[in-house]
């Protein structure tokens, strides 16, 4: 049997499970050792390293050695006797991990310990800043003399460690490399590209929920992202939000504004419901959206990839509106890297493009929201059912049946989005130096192409991009119907000089 320690221990002694895991874990074992995989750690410390065995020994240890995860804190706060924390800073009024667990207490419970407060002594932070993306607006809390570097609130405070691969997301300079694209293929080219970029991004995010071929709905994504992004003070309103959903659903939706009833993701398999992942309460809804909101006050002058992928993931598990959450949730990457600076107007980076790109991409997306929906789908396996349908206050019939939304609050409040920030990273840092670099140099070679055919024949661009299409899908020939359609191409050297003359601007001739 394993010698934990730590939260481990504190785990198994009080009953408490997290819907997330531990990201570092410790035993007491014969040597000292760490064993990493996959952004999780295991910790072995010989016995001289072993805490009392209390609340208070193991929370101190756990604090110091293992991070903080509040969502366990949470949980474990709501079984721990409150005379178990009142005694440890009554004992050690001075001792930082005694103040930051007892912060800790209040901040998570809402509750007020019994204790007057610490006297003297220097304030320490709640989160680690070296380990943890933190606030950039620091509150003093004088009662614990501890700084409240939290980048949410009680309602909704997200955490992201800062990794290898977080760091490196947060010195990622999205401006450089458009200036670099800028170089290799001029402003006047670069600018061409918005209106595509623009339609790309939005028929991809519609293609992520396979409605890529309602062009309506596309065009309507893409003018809420031409004329939407990065403007008005708060774009996670209920009055903004509600106007966008209006803009991108159009007039005809059954539904808008908020939800009011239950939500879940899933499919038919057979003739088997498969659900992959339930929203919290329509209840709860407004007040995670509002911490949500405060994530964004509190981080602002932080790194633009880091907020976006906060923001946008943050939403779609939230879920908080009747309809088009998903989408909503891909306007917030461009929205906050153009709100940040990290992406001039008026370009929209074509993330969706880049996540649809290949079956491997897609698939990588759909992993990244199952880190979260999974494990709490295991946790609440026998918590959901389908009974008989209802009307909900918002008038959506639904027969989902859902036993556990307070039980799985805490998962909701206080997600661990480490793993959606490299994701996203991952992204747009391809997005930017390889989907847009090819799609640069193809608009290039157009350009070239039509340049070179009407050096052969005369015609407007549509009948030009017409001929370059055709030839190009046909291998470089000058198909019989291409020569129907244009007869100055029967003329076989006409058709031959054509040919060539597209295949040597595709090829870099």
């Amino acid at each position: 049997m394993t010698d934990w320690i730590g939260y481990q221990w504190l785990a198994e002694r009080h009953g408490v499970a997290p819907v997330q895991a531990f990201r570092t874990v410790s035993a007491i074992a014969g040597s000292r050792s760490t064993v990493s995989e996959n952004g999780y750690v295991r910790e072995h410390y010989p016995a001289s390293a072993r805490p009392s065995d209390t609340v208070s020994g193991h929370l101190a240890f756990a604090l110091k050695r293992e991070g903080v995860h509040l969502e366990f804190l949470a949980r474990l706060f709501a079984v721990v006797e409150v005379s178990v924390l009142e005694a440890w800073i009554a004992a050690e009024p001075t001792g930082q991990y005694a103040r930051r667990a007892c912060f800790f207490y209040e901040y998570l419970t809402g509750r007020r310990l019994a204790f007057a407060g610490v006297a003297s002594g220097n304030y320490v932070a709640a989160l680690d800043e070296e380990s943890c993306v933190t606030a950039r607006q620091v509150v003093n809390d004088p009662r614990w003399r501890v700084r409240d570097n939290l980048p949410g609130t009680r309602d909704y405070c997200p955490m992201v460690l800062r990794t290898a691969r977080v760091r490196d997301a947060e010195d990622y300079d999205c401006a450089k490399q458009l200036a670099a694209l800028e170089v290799e293929f001029g402003a006047d080219l670069l600018l061409r590209s918005v209106v595509w970029l623009t339609v790309k991004e939005s028929r991809a995010s519609f293609a992520i929920e396979h409605e890529e071929q309602h062009v309506d709905r596309v065009r309507r994504f893409a003018s809420a992202m031409e004329q939407r992004c990065g403007q008005g003070d708060d774009p996670l309103s209920i009055d903004a939000l509600g106007e966008l959903q209006s803009q991108i659903l159009g007039p005809r939706a059954t539904r808008y504004g908020v939800r009011r009833s239950p939500v879940f993701v899933g499919e038919i398999d057979g003739f088997i419901e498969v659900v992959h992942y339930i929203a919290p309460h329509w209840e709860d809804a407004p007040a995670l959206l509002s911490g949500l909101r405060s994530f964004a006050e509190r981080t602002a002058g932080a790194s633009a990839l880091v907020r976006a992928a906060v923001l946008s993931f943050g939403f779609v598990y939230i879920h908080p509106m009747s309809d088009g959450n998903g989408r909503i949730s891909r306007f917030l990457i461009n929205d906050t890297l153009r709100r940040d600076g990290a992406v001039a107007a008026p370009f929209i980076l074509p993330v969706s493009a880049t996540i649809i790109s290949s079956v491997v991409r897609r698939r990588g997306y759909d992993q990244v929201l199952e880190l979260f929906s999974r494990p709490l789908m295991r946790k609440y396996a026998e918590a959901w059912r389908f009974g008989a349908e209802e009307v909900a206050d918002d008038g959506v019939l639904s027969n989902l049946r859902f036993d556990a939304y307070d039980d799985a609050l805490p998962a909701w409040r206080y997600p661990d989005l480490t793993d959606h920030v490299e994701y996203l990273a991952e992204v747009v840092q391809s997005t930017l130096e390889q989907e847009m670099r090819k799609e640069a140099r193809h608009l290039r070679s157009l350009r070239t192409a039509r340049e070179r055919v009407k050096q052969f024949v005369e015609g407007p661009d549509a009948d030009i991009d017409r001929i370059i299409r055709s030839v190009r899908d046909s291998g470089g020939l000058v198909s019989n119907k291409l020569k129907k359609e244009f007869p100055a191409l029967l003329q076989e050297s006409l058709a031959a000089e054509v040919a060539a003359a597209i295949g040597a601007a595709f090829d870099g001739g």
